[in-house]
């Protein structure tokens, strides 16, 4: 059996996540004090109570999915004695990414609280609200050729591009709003449905080139040293150890495609992944996986039951 440790994005929050784990272990409470610290923010207090408006904001968001999957990992670690070194890859999906390098020991929880917390705030600044735009095309005929013909058809009235490509049934385009509703309307005639997504920017497209040059310039101080597993990095669906590399494609990410559908197939294909743990809040991430490699399992990790469950199983 070899383990791929993957984290979930934005999108997957909700008040409440982590609170059993928080309850039942001090070692997820410390994370969570830790990012509180970090940030000299009651996070987790917003986390336990809400409102889900706030929890929603991405400069929220991002910190706080970011302590569940460590939160996560730190009593995996202490009270199952599974580790990253269990691990023969890591990956995450968007700001899952981070959360996989603090995982494997490339980021300290803290700097990785700091820079998710100011890349979501660039993120937000980088284009004013109302001028960009998101949307999932979806079903059975959605695949990346139809996802890269629709986002053509919106570009000629501004930027479009393929944000996520998750799955085969489910990619999401990225832009000006005028351009995403164009790609809409053609992705539609190609047979997809298309729904507008509620974000409050196009993330994953040049229009958030402000962002990658803030996040340019806090990583360029960051400390990151070689993960204790490969990292399968969103923008080239390939495993690197070398700290200067992820550096680089730290940035590139924040305006480059989430190349899920193909990271997750590598690993099964060429990385010899045969199960995916998904490690934080949600099971959107193993959902997408089950699509794109069925005869791989794919557990998500929430609750101490599943900790338990699963440490058992790769015993």
């Amino acid at each position: 059996m070899s383990l791929a440790l993957v984290f979930p994005g934005q999108g997957s929050q909700t008040v409440g996540m982590g609170m059993e784990l928080a309850e039942a272990f001090s070692a997820a409470r410390a994370v969570f004090a830790e990012v509180d610290d970090a940030l000299s923010q009651h996070l987790f207090r917003l986390m336990r109570e809400g409102p889900i408006e706030d929890l929603t904001l991405t400069e929220n968001a991002q910190p706080a999915l970011m302590a569940v999957s460590l939160a996560t990992m730190a009593v995996l670690a202490t009270e199952f004695g599974v580790g990253p070194q269990k691990a023969a890859f890591v990956a995450g999906h968007s700001l899952g990414e981070y959360s996989a390098l603090a995982a494997a020991q490339a980021l300290s929880v803290a700097d990785t609280a700091r820079l998710l917390k100011l890349r979501g705030q660039a993120m937000q600044r980088a284009v004013p609200v109302g001028e960009g735009a998101m949307a999932s095309l979806i079903g059975p005929k959605t695949d990346i050729a139809l996802a890269e013909a629709a986002a053509e058809a919106g570009s000629r009235l501004g930027v479009c591009v393929v944000a996520n490509d998750n799955n085969a049934g489910n990619i999401v385009i990225s832009g000006a709003k005028a351009a995403v509703d164009a790609a809409i309307e053609a992705a539609k005639g190609l047979g997809a449905r298309a729904i507008p997504l509620n974000v409050s920017a196009p993330f994953h497209c040049p229009l958030m080139q402000p962002a990658a040059e803030a996040m340019r310039e806090a990583l360029a101080g960051a400390r990151i040293e070689a993960p204790a597993a490969p990292l399968v990095a969103n923008v080239t669906a390939r495993p690197t150890l070398d700290p200067e590399e992820i550096r680089t494609l730290l940035v590139e990410q924040v305006t480059g495609r989430v190349r899920w559908r193909e990271s997750v197939a590598w690993l099964a294909e060429s990385g010899g992944v045969t199960r995916f743990a998904e490690v934080g809040a949600g099971k959107v991430l193993s959902g997408m996986i089950k699509r794109i490699a069925p005869d791989a399992e794919a557990t998500s990790l929430n609750t101490s039951a599943d900790l338990e469950a699963f440490a058992r199983a790769i015993a």
